[in-house]
């Protein structure tokens, strides 16, 4: 089966894209406005897009009716600063209340009872439960299409890893992250810990796996 994506519906389009990228890394973003005052949203159209410089990218969708921009969006462009924390399994139940469209004067923080902690370089706040937490600034944003849809790309400006998941070396211990993704459907989550390995090879290793193979069909 095949489409051209101009001929889908957005709807049909959404299902195929949300229901074949799986899993999707979580970010549970963080931003002030102009009056300080904090937001916390999840976006699941999220990933590390370069290590140098260290990028984000960000996809925020707006709103269908008046303000036509989500929060995380007007903060954006207020202050120019975000912070990415990223989603374990213990915060998934706050981050589903940090996914509601509460009332501007409402403080998701609050609502879902997180701590915050305050950042080194950017003026929004952390979340304490958050492993790990990358204090952004933006770069570039671009609009695209209709629904006023934003790609933001953030430069990673200060990273912050709970203690005791990084060694001497710098290796992550993954599977105590526990980190979530998003799967198909509304309410649908996987987690890191089933995980499985496939070693690279080199150049020189194919080619001699190559040269075995082709031998043995020659037989």
């Amino acid at each position: 089966m095949d489409w051209a994506a101009r001929d889908l519906t957005e709807q049909n389009l959404y299902k195929l894209l949300v229901n074949t990228v799986v899993p999707r890394p979580i970010a549970l973003v963080t931003t002030v406005d102009d009056k300080n005052r904090r937001n916390a949203a999840p976006f699941s159209f999220f990933n590390v897009f370069s290590h140098l410089p260290p990028l984000v990218v960000l996809g925020v969708e707006g709103r269908r009716s008046p303000p036509p921009l989500k929060d995380t969006m007007y903060n954006i462009r207020a202050t120019g600063t975000f912070v990415v924390n990223l989603v374990d399994r213990a915060l998934v139940e706050a981050m589903t209340v940090c996914a509601i469209e509460l009332p501007n004067d409402v403080d998701e923080f609050n609502a879902a009872g997180l701590d915050a902690a305050p950042s080194r370089q950017v003026a929004a706040p952390r979340i304490l439960a958050s492993p790990v937490q990358f204090e952004c600034r933006e770069t570039v944003s671009l609009s695209f299409g209709t629904h006023h849809r934003n790609l933001v790309v953030g430069e990673i400006l200060h990273l912050h890893v709970r203690d005791g998941l990084v060694d001497d070396d710098f290796q992550v211990n993954v599977k105590a992250l526990n980190l979530v993704g998003r799967l198909p459907g509304t309410d649908w989550y996987t987690t890191t810990r089933d995980s499985f390995r496939v070693p690279r090879i080199s150049v020189d290793e194919w080619d001699a796996r190559a040269r075995i193979e082709k031998q043995g069909l020659i037989k």
